[in-house]
């Protein structure tokens, strides 16, 4: 009998009897896990943080008769030793009591390197079900799995499943729910050689005898873990009993000595030998046979010769980035156009049923032309965010990643920092939030800091109305995908330019290597690109009614008070009188173009009166107050009320230039030709053009990041000082590099 199949007879301990329980779902990254967590809880999901981390936390509850099963979707890992955060909160997870079985989501046709996750969990005493996921996938690659034989080698229910279709879900989660109510297990107790095999059990005697976090660990799994050197271990056992942990301590330290002395290796390594011999012994008995004939990665090593290749493979990621914007700005503009005239039909249908005062002014000019003006670039992001879906569930995304390493290193980068940079929006359409958390995979502080430092500058989904207002208002839509494209392009080079400068000055460090797991390419299904795209699309929405809304209505009272003085009122408010006389003082027989005339004449005194008020609201006094300090830039003090605004939400520059132009200007409800867009209007006034355009654009591109993302970066950093220095710095290269670029487009467009 194997050492499995014994562990697996052994005593049940702590069987759940209750109607509600909570199962966790694991697996390797690229393993199909979350198809599997939404095949199981579709919309019944629950989003958040674990405590204390910033790593995301998933929850969805699923019927299984009359139990109910709390799904806990633990973050992607390839183990459970305390390297990175996500492996971190997996196995505290895992250890906390509150798990009552494991489902284990291995992918079929990386069967050897996912069977070291299984082997760790098992090595925990932890109730498991392991599902081999994509069986379609491997059956097509030539790879046939004896389920019954992996079973009984590993001691545990095992299952063919195929997440995409929903095959194997049912069988697995009942097997899950069986495991649970059958309670813990003994640990796995694989052979590590004389040596260590008599260390482990000489410390599990001790941590037994000393009740050593009994509440959480066997005391196998602590000892096994104290001789990797696991720190977070380390760290438990040394504040639960200092002395105990000094007596282990000493242990591992003789037993490190030996193994180095006579293997000249490091203890880590010889156990994870020891595994990988185990899985590899198993999976040779007869478990797991390929077809030489029809090995599917070989499909994608042809594939990989091309788009990876160190010529074609830039190449070919260009022309795909310039194809999204592409694809997302003309065929996003239709709808575009629909929201945009619905926004306006509904402002004007406000505006007709309200009377004149300041809860009619909120309304439209505060929320439907603030809020409205970001919503109007939801059918965009909805595309943009379909398309960067397909690309990471087809497997390419992790291409683009895996090339950019090359770059990175020249710049004084991990190529780990890729991934930071693309979920910050180098892909366009991320956030420079969770770009900033997801810098916690990055092992060298140095280059930590400096991919956290220089993330903010990509072309986060924030700053993206910005940009698709100015690129297609100014530069039409021919072209717009052009300039956004280079906007991408400029973020990228001055993020490396900068971090090269930072890698040679305040933060010096030696470069680390770069391993990374490039998975096979798959067609996505469409639930899953639509899921991805909803929850991406569905957030921007709800940041649009919440913070958004709270922006626009705090901005909307400072455009709107103090009110102007009736002194300075006066005047204008008896030219306003005088030209609505005029007007309809004209005979009967006055011709189209006089009473045109007049009707310009009034719209000019009331647009002067609106601007007048704004100029002396608290906004107002704001923008015009940095005015001397941005006109260097073609900017005027509105942009500069918008520019502030900014600092709060990237989005809030587009809500605030609509504001302040609905209140700055009176609109002829009568006059098609008034009822204009923002856009419209923002190309029509007289300090604006192309240049001016260009010139916000890279000045939102790279200045501050907004307040969240500022308190992020201050937390990752560690430091206020690196909050300031985002705050100041990047506001003043934005400076420079939006001066030069306003010079420049005057000498090309004038």
């Amino acid at each position: 009998m194997s050492t499995a199949q014994q562990n697996a007879s052994a005593p049940d301990a702590g069987a759940s009897t209750s109607k509600n329980l909570r199962i966790a779902l694991a697996g390797n990254p690229n393993c199909g896990k979350t198809t599997v967590f939404n095949g199981y809880t579709g919309a019944r999901q629950h989003v958040g943080n674990y405590p204390g981390v910033t790593v995301e936390r998933k929850e969805g509850d699923v019927m299984v008769g009359d139990t109910r099963v709390t799904l806990v979707d633990l973050p992607g890992t390839y183990s459970l030793t305390a390297y990175s955060m996500e492996e971190i909160v997996a196995r505290r997870e895992l250890s906390s009591n509150n798990i009552q079985a494991v489902i284990d989501v291995a992918e079929a046709s990386a069967l050897e390197r996912n069977l070291l996750l299984t082997v760790q969990m098992l090595e925990m005493g932890m109730p498991v079900v392991l599902g081999c996921n994509m069986m379609d996938e491997a059956r097509a690659g030539g790879i046939t799995i004896d389920m019954p034989r992996l079973s009984q080698a590993l001691g545990i229910p095992v299952f063919p499943m195929t997440a995409r279709s929903g095959d194997g879900l049912k069988e697995v989660m009942d097997a899950a729910v069986r495991q649970a109510r059958e309670g813990l297990r003994e640990p796995l107790r694989l052979s590590y050689g004389t040596d260590i095999d008599h260390a482990l059990k000489e410390m599990e005697e001790k941590i037994a005898s000393a009740k050593l976090l009994a509440g959480r660990y066997h005391p196998y799994y602590v000892a096994l873990k104290l001789l990797e050197r696991d720190g977070d271990m380390m760290a438990e056992a040394g504040a639960a009993d200092a002395v105990v942990s000094g007596e282990l301590r000493h242990i591992c330290d003789r037993v490190a000595r030996h193994v180095r002395e006579t293997l000249n290796t490091g203890m880590e390594s010889v156990i994870t030998d020891h595994r990988y011999g185990f899985i590899r012994s198993v999976l040779a008995d007869g478990v797991l046979r390929q077809d030489p004939g029809r090995d599917r990665l070989a499909l994608t090593d042809k594939l990989d010769r091309v788009l990876t290749n160190a010529f074609l493979g830039p190449v070919i990621m260009l022309s795909v980035l310039y194809f999204m914007y592409q694809i997302t700005i003309e065929i996003g503009a239709y709808p575009q156009g629909w929201v945009e005239d619905g926004l306006a039909a509904l402002g004007s249908w406000v505006g007709d049923v309200m009377e004149d005062g300041p809860v009619k002014s909120l309304l439209v000019d505060g929320i439907i032309n603030g809020v409205g003006g970001v919503l109007s670039f939801v059918p965009l992001i909805v595309i943009m965010f379909s398309l960067l879906s397909f690309l990471e569930d087809c497997g390419y995304m992790a291409r683009m990643a895996y090339m950019m390493d090359r770059v990175f290193r020249t710049f004084g980068l991990h190529g780990a920092s890729v991934m930071p940079y693309c979920v910050a929006g180098g892909i366009a359409g991320g956030c420079a939030i969770p770009g900033a958390m997801a810098t916690r995979t990055l092992r060298s502080p140095k280059e930590k800091l400096a991919t956290l430092l220089t993330l903010p500058y990509m072309t986060c989904g924030a700053k993206w109305p910005v940009f698709l207002l100015l690129a297609t208002a100014f530069f039409g839509t021919d072209e717009a995908p052009k300039v956004m494209f280079l906007l991408t392009i400029v973020g990228w080079i001055v993020a490396l330019l900068v971090a090269r400068a930072l890698r040679s000055t305040i933060v010096k460090g030696e470069p680390t290597p770069f391993v990374m797991e490039l998975p096979p390419y798959r067609f996505p299904t469409l639930f899953s690109v639509l899921l991805h795209c909803w929850e991406r699309a569905w957030m921007y929405i709800k940041k649009a009614g919440t913070v958004l809304l709270a922006i626009s209505v705090v901005l909307w009272a400072m455009m709107k008070f103090p009110e102007l003085p009736e002194d300075r009122a006066a005047p204008l408010e008896q030219k306003i009188e005088e030209a609505r006389q005029a007007a309809g003082s004209l005979p009967a027989e006055a011709t189209d173009e006089q009473r045109a005339a007049a009707e310009d004449v009034l719209a000019d005194a009331q647009n002067a009166l609106s601007e007048e008020e704004l100029a002396y609201s608290l906004a107002g006094r704001l923008g015009k107050a940095v005015e001397p300090a941005l006109a260097p830039l073609g900017y005027d003090w509105r942009t500069n009320i918008a520019l502030i605004a900014g600092v709060a939400a990237k989005e809030a520059v587009v809500g605030t230039l609509g504001t302040a132009w609905s209140l700055g200007e009176i609109d002829d409800p009568e006059d098609e030709e008034e009822t204009k867009s923002l856009g419209d209007r923002l190309k029509a006034a007289p300090n604006w053009s192309k240049a001016t355009a260009l010139s916000l654009m890279l000045f939102v591109l790279l200045y501050s990041p907004c307040f969240v993302a500022l308190v992020v970066i201050k937390q990752e950093a560690g430091g206020w000082k690196w909050l300031f220095f985002s705050m100041f710095f990047n506001t003043a290269l934005a400076y420079g590099v939006a001066f030069l670029g306003y010079r420049i487009g005057q000498m090309l467009w004038g």
